[in-house]
């Protein structure tokens, strides 16, 4: 997504359209990957506005079966089927068998959703046959290109034959000549070509040991990654799922009413709800872990990161009354990685709607300190014991307690903020007493003029 935006703003700068309407239908399909039906088509759209002044029917079909596929999710069966079948026929017209493919099974999708089997299955044998052209036509071009490169690799043995015959004739001429050098200067060429052979295995012999200790580091801190996720997967949306998917079963065999799958709807959101926020969090954190060190700083508005995260997480507080005060009245900035200080703030804030009674009150502050802002997310909440913050940061916890409203954590938040805000050069801390509410804190660097010259 980060490399498919930058992409965007430069097409847009220099309105080269075709790449821009390109570039849009990649981050449909990116949200259309992600589920996000209702963003996918959002930007597919742009996209089909630029292809209206464009002539590349080839990308138009990949465009109106992504299309497809997002009305499918939304459930718009009707304009799903309309916009894959246009795909198809443009395929169809401009032989495109890949383009013929995908909208066929999109078709396939549809119809079979709809009930209309015998439409589904004509789509679906289309699919299939064009599957299997396009694999013999693959297989094909790799025999060609096998062919190909067996001529080409004995022409080069006959070559390399050749010229070692000619290279032969010419030493025999000259060895003659040279027979009374080479003695000469054998032994002194020996003893250089063996010294410089016996530090060359040694450097390779170096190089080789520090990659071999690397790589048992790299390894240790995989497995720990993998105990760590299966544990979080394992422990917070095993459960969830698993209680969804007994209610659906019961649902779809008639073992419940109607009225009564809808008494547990709400339960049902607050599950997914969980688990989309769990899902975030991992994602973050995977993708922290993949990328080690990595921090992109940048001149930021803390205030807007704030007022995102309040919109975010305004139904949440909304349902248990809850009002979030922002006084971060002087709209500090700050030199970060916004998406890591992104993912500290929704957490803090989450977890503080989490542990907050109903009627409660959460306030955000910033202090300007020499070289940091100073950032307090407090509440009115049930606070934390002595024992448990001496856990909360700590790198392998899992820390997990219900809120006021039963809601549900992942243990991965607060290890994960302390992570982020370490990496953008900042500390975390925590005050609290139990009923009395918590303060959790954090730092993160000010803009100085450096700063500002490097953004």
């Amino acid at each position: 997504m980060f490399n498919v935006n930058k992409s965007i703003a430069t097409f847009e700068k220099t309105k080269i359209y075709d790449w821009l309407a390109y570039a849009y239908t990649v981050k449909g399909e990116i949200y259309l990957d992600q589920n996000n039906f209702k963003w996918a088509l959002y930007w597919f759209n742009q996209s089909k506005m630029l292809h209206e002044n464009l002539d590349d029917d080839r990308a138009r079909v990949d465009l109106l079966n992504g299309m497809g596929n997002a009305f499918l999710g939304l459930g718009k069966d009707s304009l799903s089927a309309i916009t894959a079948l246009e795909g198809y026929d443009i395929a169809k017209r401009i032989k495109s068998l890949p383009g013929q493919k995908d909208c066929a099974k999109t078709l396939y999708k549809v119809y079979k959703k709809q009930g209309d089997y015998g439409i589904a299955l004509e789509f679906h044998e289309k699919y299939q046959t064009i599957s299997d052209t396009l694999s013999k036509n693959e297989n094909k071009r790799n025999l060609t290109l096998l062919k190909t490169k067996l001529d080409y690799d004995q022409q080069k043995k006959d070559l390399i034959a050749e010229n070692n015959k000619a290279l032969a004739k010419q030493r025999n001429y000259i060895s003659i000549t040279l027979l009374v050098i080479v003695v000469l200067i054998a032994g002194g060429i020996l003893l250089y070509f063996s010294q410089k052979k016996q530090k060359r295995l040694y450097q390779e012999l170096k190089k080789s040991t520090q990659n071999l200790s690397d790589r048992e580091e790299e390894l240790k801190e995989i497995n720990k990654t993998k105990d760590r996720l299966f544990s979080i997967i394992g422990h917070d949306l095993r459960g969830p799922v698993g209680a969804l998917q007994g209610l659906l079963r019961l649902f779809s065999k008639g073992d419940i009413e109607m009225d009564e799958f809808h008494g547990f709807v709400p339960k049902l959101k607050a599950d997914v709800d969980h688990i989309l926020f769990t899902l975030n969090n991992l994602l973050s954190w995977g993708y922290a872990q993949m990328n080690g060190s990595t921090t992109r700083p940048k001149v930021v508005s803390i205030n807007k990161l704030v007022e995102i995260s309040m919109n975010l997480l305004s139904e949440l507080a909304a349902n248990k009354g809850i009002e979030i005060k922002n006084e971060l009245t002087e709209k500090p900035m700050g030199f970060f990685d916004e998406n890591h200080i992104d993912v500290v703030i929704r957490n803090l804030i989450s977890n503080a709607i989490k542990f907050t009674p109903e009627k409660g009150t959460i306030t955000i502050k910033a202090v300007e300190e020499k070289k940091f802002w100073k950032i307090q997310v407090s509440d009115t909440g049930i606070g934390i014991d002595r024992r448990t913050q001496r856990k909360l940061f700590q790198e392998n916890s899992n820390v997990t307690t219900y809120g006021t409203n039963n809601e549900k954590g992942t243990g991965l938040g607060l290890s994960l903020c302390k992570e982020m805000v370490e990496r953008n050069k900042g500390k975390i801390w925590v005050e609290s007493l139990p009923e009395n509410g918590s303060s959790f804190y954090f730092t993160i660097p000010k803009v100085v003029k450096r700063y500002r010259r490097a953004s």
